[in-house]
């Protein structure tokens, strides 16, 4: 059993991305328990706004967006574990669907978070929306932008051609993909921020591994879990928000779902956001700032 920690030095001089890392332990069914990093920010006393990243991204993804809200609120954005500035285990059979809820599980609980908006993107709310259905008493409020949580049911053309791509590439490069996936596109800097974490391909395994856990089809596992998941959210009456944006291909049509079956979602200002690509914290983070300072004020 091999755990990777990408050196420190990586993460030195990264254009937009000078927050102290906080650490804290989970446990690692595979040994000794693993560090998960985070970014936390603003004041300890305001309420937590809980930032959730996805693949094969990492918290660099909220670094224009954490500034304009941690004056006002305490703002949270970790690293997955295989992501950013966390442990990354080199073997596949460490990581799962499962794997990755019980370490995200483990951290919010021992941090004791309540009173939580969350907001999460493509993997941030297939893990996040898993975390509202175990603990729905610690969220006040949910962003869902850009993501899913699927039942077996299958999948957009656009996700099946990532997964065919993510899986068959020698070297998965992850900054041209989240280049690939905003509509903008990304400075050489930006680019070679995404790629910091993972010096080798050995640093990749939950990169690539990850877009084989969303479970497509009935056979794949966690579909029970999610649909247990569905019981929960399908009975969630707090403010329920989807802002999903107008160029994924990948997500697109899944903000229905949420609107039609959360009760928390009816009556809610649902947005498109215009001109944002998959990875719309890139495309426009002054307008997902404004969103969420409205959405907790209740003017949304």
């Amino acid at each position: 059993m091999t755990v990777l920690r990408t050196p420190d030095e990586r993460f030195q001089n990264l254009p937009d991305f000078d927050f102290a890392p906080h650490y804290a332990e989970v446990p690692f069914a595979g040994g000794e328990a693993l560090r998960l990093a985070y970014i936390d920010e603003g004041p300890r006393t305001a309420n937590p706004v809980l930032l959730l990243h996805g693949e094969p991204s990492w918290s660099y993804l909220y670094r224009r967006i954490i500034p304009g809200l941690s004056g006002r609120h305490r703002v949270l954005a970790p690293d997955l574990i295989g992501f950013g500035r966390s442990d990354k285990p080199v073997e596949k059979e460490h990581y799962s669907y499962e794997a990755h809820v019980a370490w995200m599980s483990a951290w919010l609980t021992g941090l004791d978070l309540n009173n939580i908006t969350l907001f999460c993107q493509d993997w941030g709310g297939l893990i996040g929306l898993r975390l509202v259905a175990a603990f729905p008493e610690r969220f006040a409020r949910v962003i869902v932008a850009n993501t899913l949580l699927p039942i077996g049911k299958g999948a957009t053309p656009a996700f099946l051609q990532w997964l065919e791509v993510s899986q068959s590439m020698p070297v998965f490069p992850a900054g041209a993909f989240v280049n690939m996936g905003s509509s903008r596109t990304l400075s050489e800097a930006e680019i070679a921020a995404y790629d910091a974490p993972f010096p080798t391909e050995d640093h990749k395994t939950a990169a690539r591994i990850f877009p084989t856990f969303v479970p497509i089809t009935a056979e794949h596992p966690s579909v029970s879990e999610n649909r247990q998941a569905w019981e929960v959210l399908i009975q969630f009456d707090r403010p329920f928000l989807t802002a999903f944006s107008d160029q994924d291909p990948v997500t697109s049509g899944g903000d229905r779902i949420f609107q039609e079956r959360v009760p928390g979602a009816q009556g809610q200002a649902h947005r498109i956001i215009q001109g944002g690509g998959h990875f719309l914290q890139e495309d426009k983070p002054e307008e997902i700032i404004a969103l969420i300072d409205a959405f907790v004020s209740g003017k949304a």
